[in-house]
C-alpha cells in the first residue's frame, strides 16, 4: 500500500475508495505477507469491518469526523485497545484484555480511524529489537533476515510492508524513531504532555515514554498529531505543554555526527553528512559540535529508572516474574539492588539534565544527529555487537535517541537515503521542549527534498 493517509482520505472523500475496501485490502495483505514478518499479534477484523461500514455511511451523508475518517491504523501491544490482548510482550500477560481504550486510541476512534489490530513488541518494551517468548521475532520488510528495531518493531514492519498506512506506538528511548530509521519511515515523538495518556499500563519509565506515530510522510504525522494532541486534565502533564517560537525563519542548527567515541556505521555517517550539506546548500546555517551532555550521566539515569521500574512492576504483580523472560528477570534483579536514595539521585540528575537542555535550546533550535548508529542486524539478536568494525555494547546502536526522552523534548526521524546494501537510513531532528509545531513544520519543509523510499518488494 503505497498511498499516504492524505491520499487515502482524498480518495474516500471523492468516492473513489471506501473505508470497507481499504480495510479488506489491508486484511488481505496481512494474510498474504505477515507470516513472513510477524508484525501483528492480534487482529480485530470483525470490529474493524463494522467501523469501516460506519465510516462509509458518514461519508455518504457528508459527515466525516476528521481527515482520519476511515483510515486503518495499527496499535502497539503496550497500548490498551478494549477487548484486544495487551500482553506487553510477556507471557505473564498472555490472557489480559483491557475493557477500555487508552486515551490515544479513544481519540483515534472518535476521529473515525479504524483500529486494525495490535503489533508485536519486546517484553515490557525495554529492548531495541522486537522479539519475545510469547509471539516470537518480528522481521524487517526490507530484509526479513534482519530486525526492524524496537520496541515499536511490529508497528514499523506493519507500515513499511504496506499492511497499514500508519502505526501508533510509544517511544521511551528511541523506540519509534530508530525502527522508523531501520524501515524507511517517518517516526514522530512529541514532547512530554503534548499527547495525554490515561487508562494504560503503569509508567515504569516515569515520563520518558510518550506515544508517537510511524507514517510514510511528515504530512501524515501532522494529521495524526492534530488529532492526538490537546489538553486532558486527567493527565496533568498535558496542562503545561509550551509552544515556543523560533526567533527566525531559518532555525539555528547544530549537527552532532557522533556522541563521544561511540561507533557509527560508515554508511550512516556518510548519508547524514550529505543531508547536512544539502541543508547548507539550501541556505541553512549549520554548526558542527560534539555531544552536549555527560554520556555517563545519561547512562546512569537510564540504568536506575529502567531497572527500578521493572523491579517495581514485579513487586506489584507477584506472579509476573516467574513467567517473565530472562532479560526482564535480570533487569528486575538489578533493580532490587538499587535504593530509594539511588532513585532520588536519578531524578535529580534528570532535573539537571533538563535544565542543561533548556539552556542549549536557548541558543539552538534544532539538533541534527543520525537516528541510529547502526544498520539493522539479525532479527533474533538483541543488539549489534559490532558497529563500523568496532565492538559495541547493548545501547551503542541507540546512543543518539535516549537523551531526547530524558529531556522530554520532541524529535522526528526522517528517511534520507539507503546504505550501499540497500537498507534505509534516517536522520534525527530534535528541538526544545514544547517546540513541536515548529519542528514538524521544519521537518515537512525539508522532507520535500527527500521523498519517502518506495515500499520494499515482498513476495507472498
Amino acid at each position: 500500500m503505497e498511498e499516504t493517509i492524505g491520499e487515502l482520505a482524498a480518495a474516500m472523500r471523492a468516492g473513489r475508495l471506501t473505508s470497507l475496501a481499504l480495510v479488506e485490502r489491508c486484511m488481505a495483505r496481512i494474510g498474504r505477507l505477515d507470516r513472513r514478518l510477524n508484525s501483528f499479534i492480534a487482529l480485530d477484523e470483525g470490529r474493524a469491518l463494522a467501523a469501516a461500514r460506519e465510516s462509509d455511511a458518514r461519508f455518504a451523508h457528508g459527515r466525516p469526523r476528521s481527515p482520519l475518517e476511515g483510515v486503518a491504523i495499527s496499535v502497539k501491544d503496550n497500548i490498551h485497545v478494549a477487548d484486544l490482548p495487551s500482553t506487553w510482550g510477556s507471557r505473564a500477560l498472555a490472557h489480559y484484555k483491557p475493557d477500555i481504550d487508552e486515551l490515544p486510541v479513544a481519540r483515534l476512534r472518535a476521529a473515525g480511524a479504524i483500529i486494525l489490530g495490535k503489533t508485536n513488541v519486546p517484553e515490557f518494551t525495554l529492548e531495541g529489537y522486537t522479539g519475545n517468548e510469547l509471539f516470537g521475532v518480528t522481521r524487517n520488510p526490507w530484509d526479513t533476515r534482519l530486525t526492524p528495531g524496537g520496541s515499536t518493531g511490529g508497528g514499523a514492519a506493519s507500515v513499511a510492508a504496506g499492511l497499514v498506512p500508519a502505526a501508533l506506538g510509544t517511544d521511551g528511548g528511541g523506540s519509534i524513531r530508530r525502527p522508523a530509521s531501520h524501515t524507511g519511515l517517518v517516526g514522530w515523538k512529541p514532547s512530554i504532555g503534548r499527547w495525554p495518556r490515561i487508562d494504560g499500563f503503569p509508567a515504569i519509565l516515569t515520563d520518558f515514554e510518550t506515544a508517537g506515530t510511524m507514517t510514510r510522510t511528515v504530512e501524515d504525522a501532522l494529521l495524526l498529531d492534530d488529532i492526538l494532541k490537546g489538553l486532558d486534565a486527567r493527565d496533568r502533564r498535558s496542562l503545561y505543554a509550551a509552544a515556543p517560537r523560533w526567533p527566525s525563519e531559518k532555525p539555528r542548527i547544530v549537527y552532532a555526527p557522533r556522541f563521544g567515541g561511540a561507533p557509527v556505521d560508515a554508511d550512516v555517517s556518510a548519508i547524514v553528512a550529505e543531508f547536512v550539506r544539502a541543508l547548507q546548500r539550501d541556505g541553512y546555517e549549520v554548526r558542527e559540535d560534539g555531544v552536549f551532555f555527560d554520556l555517563e550521566d545519561a547512562a546512569r539515569i537510564w540504568h536506575v529508572v529502567s531497572r527500578a521500574g521493572v523491579a517495581w512492576l514485579m513487586r506489584e504483580n507477584a506472579s509476573m516474574e516467574s513467567e517473565a523472560g530472562p532479560a526482564a528477570r535480570a533487569m528486575a534483579a538489578d533493580g532490587r539492588k538499587l535504593t530509594g536514595a539511588d532513585y532520588i539521585d536519578a531524578l535529580e540528575r534528570v532535573a539537571a539534565f533538563r535544565r542543561r537542555c533548556a539552556e542549549l535550546f536557548d541558543s539552538v533550535d534544532v539538533v541534527v544527529t543520525p537516528t541510529a548508529a547502526a544498520l539493522p542486524w539479525p532479527a533474533a539478536t538483541p543488539y549489534p555487537d559490532v558497529i563500523d568494525g568496532r565492538p559495541a555494547g547493548p545501547r551503542d546502536h541507540a546512543i543518539f535517541t535516549g537523551w531526547v526522552n530524558i529531556a522530554g523534548s520532541p524529535a522526528i526521524s526522517l528517511p534520507i537515503g539507503l546504505s550501499r546494501s540497500g537498507l534505509p537510513i534516517g536522520v534525527q531532528l530534535a528541538a526544545g521542549f514544547g517546540a513541536d509545531a515548529a519542528l514538524l513544520a521544519f521537518a515537512r519543509e525539508i522532507s520535500r527534498a527527500f521523498p519517502p523510499p518506495p515500499l520494499p518488494v515482498m513476495e507472498a
